[in-house]
């Protein structure tokens, strides 16, 4: 143990097994396990001819790859040493993702971008309202144009087609 004012109390100590880069790695396996099982009963496909279960599946394997890869790490912060100073934004950010998954259908595309990335422009990053409003129009309409439009991807319309 140090006795020097601001030394680390835990220097010395053996290290910590729950580390934030193993709870990380730890994440990504449950991420990629959980997309191996719901991609189970989509046809694979060949390397020429991929069915729709092929991204899924090689998805899956990249973050069982890198999340066990991560996991068998040495080292890191503790995870009780760690600072939670960005747990607001953190939060924020998958609370308007799950906005957003649960609002399309029902507002359609164009409109939950437009109120997510307002919402994440400016209330998460709190910037100025001009900006904000030029970012999320020219952001949920624009990738709608892209899609719709030249990708041919289509899309949810919500109220009065918009």
């Amino acid at each position: 143990m140090s006795s020097e004012p601001g030394g680390d109390p835990l220097a010395g100590s053996k290290p910590e097994f729950w580390t934030g880069d193993r709870v990380a790695g730890i994440a990504l396996i449950v991420a990629g396990a959980a997309v191996a099982v719901e991609a189970h009963g989509l046809k694979l496909g060949t390397l020429g001819r991929p069915g729709p279960g092929y991204t899924p599946v090689l998805y899956a394997a990249i973050l069982l790859i890198m999340g066990i890869s991560i996991a068998l790490k040495r080292g890191g912060p503790a995870l009780r040493a760690m600072r939670w100073g960005e747990l607001r934004h953190a939060l924020l950010i998958l609370g308007s993702v799950a906005f957003a998954a649960l609002a399309i259908e029902r507002l359609g595309y164009r409109l939950t971008m437009l109120a997510t990335v307002a919402f994440l422009v400016g209330v998460v990053e709190r910037r100025p309202a001009l900006p904000t409003a030029l970012i999320a129009l020219g952001l949920s309409f624009g990738t709608h144009f892209v899609f719709w439009t030249l990708l041919r991807v289509p899309l949810p319309a919500g109220p009065f087609g918009i």
